[in-house]
């Protein structure tokens, strides 16, 4: 059985999110071969799948939130220490609206991200 390891950021002072958390995310991301989340203490979790095209769909998936908390998702390489993972960046979905045709460009679209 294939294993695939994800960390997660977890939520501070709420009671009973291991449960809740796992309930929502369990129904949401429809695994194949299931999934199995471990809190593993002070802040993060870690999501274990045992499918490689479950792991895909949660990655590409992304971002993900739980009770308005952005989840920081991390894929796991053979060796790394799940307690020692820099939960720094997250990738963001923007969209605009109402662009004008002359300002559709990648270097135009570079730019308003560095402003956001």
């Amino acid at each position: 059985m294939m294993e695939r390891d994800q960390a997660e950021l977890s939520l501070d002072g709420e009671d009973g999110i291991l449960e809740a958390m796992r309930s929502t995310m369990v129904n949401l991301w429809h695994s194949v071969n299931g999934v199995h989340i471990s809190d593993l203490g002070e802040k993060p979790f870690l999501f274990r799948f045992f499918h490689e095209m479950d792991m895909e769909r949660v990655t590409s998936g992304a971002p993900w939130t739980f009770n308005n908390h952005l989840l920081m998702i991390h894929r796991l390489e053979e060796g790394n220490d799940s307690m020692n993972v820099p939960l720094i960046l997250a990738n963001f979905w923007v969209q605009v609206h109402d662009v004008p045709s002359g300002f559709f460009s990648e270097p135009l679209a570079s730019r308003g991200v560095q402003n956001l």
